[in-house]
């Protein structure tokens, strides 16, 4: 990130600036959400929206209790820009920044509907999801079935002979929750084909 992203970061009121792997961050408390976006539009120029994004930072045993919104915006005369990130809690409301940039309106639906976040003006209409579907998909505790109903259809791992247990214990991709969860699939000789 340039010096000149750094110097519109180090502007922004109420805001600790941190520096890490290159990137500048102006990490505002949740109340100050509102009043930095405004600053970083009407203050420091930044009328360009780049995007809204969130991250679930829940730690192990809290996963989907905290949230970290950052909003990148820049400069569309010299395209340097500044990064906003602030917190979540599971009761905090995210202020819209809609006003300031008409084009965050889809990222903080899209946050919402993915992520379980509460937005100011309330609950959105379903954006990328249908109708009737529960969870949130980008969270962390959202639990990806599709990988518990039916086991992956490559070759068995040297010393499975299908029937036996793994010589290894075998670790459970990114979203698998404990094998005792969901229906039971059994494998046929289909699946176990080379």
């Amino acid at each position: 990130m340039s010096a000149a992203s750094q110097a519109l970061a180090a502007r922004i009121p109420d805001a600790q600036v941190k520096t890490a792997f290159g990137q500048t961050t102006a990490h505002v408390p949740l109340h100050a959400w509102s009043e930095a976006a405004r600053h970083a539009r009407d203050e420091l120029g930044c009328a360009q929206f780049d995007w809204l994004g969130v991250e679930d930072a829940g730690r192990p045993g809290a996963v989907g209790q905290r949230h970290a919104v950052l909003l990148h915006v820049l400069d569309p005369d010299t395209k340097d820009g500044v990064l906003l990130r602030t917190e979540l809690g599971p009761d905090d409301v995210l202020p819209s920044v809609a006003a300031q940039w008409a084009g965050a309106a889809w990222h903080e639906r899209e946050a919402a509907e993915m992520f379980g976040i509460a937005l100011a003006e309330g609950e959105p209409a379903h954006l990328l999801l249908p109708d009737g579907f529960s969870g949130h998909p980008l969270r962390k505790d959202f639990v990806l079935a599709s990988r518990v109903v039916r086991p992956w259809p490559g070759r068995l791992e040297p010393g499975e002979d299908g029937t036996s247990a793994p010589s290894r214990r075998r670790t459970a991709p990114p979203g698998v929750p404990d094998p005792s969860w969901g229906p039971r699939y059994e494998r046929s000789e289909e699946d176990t084909r080379d």
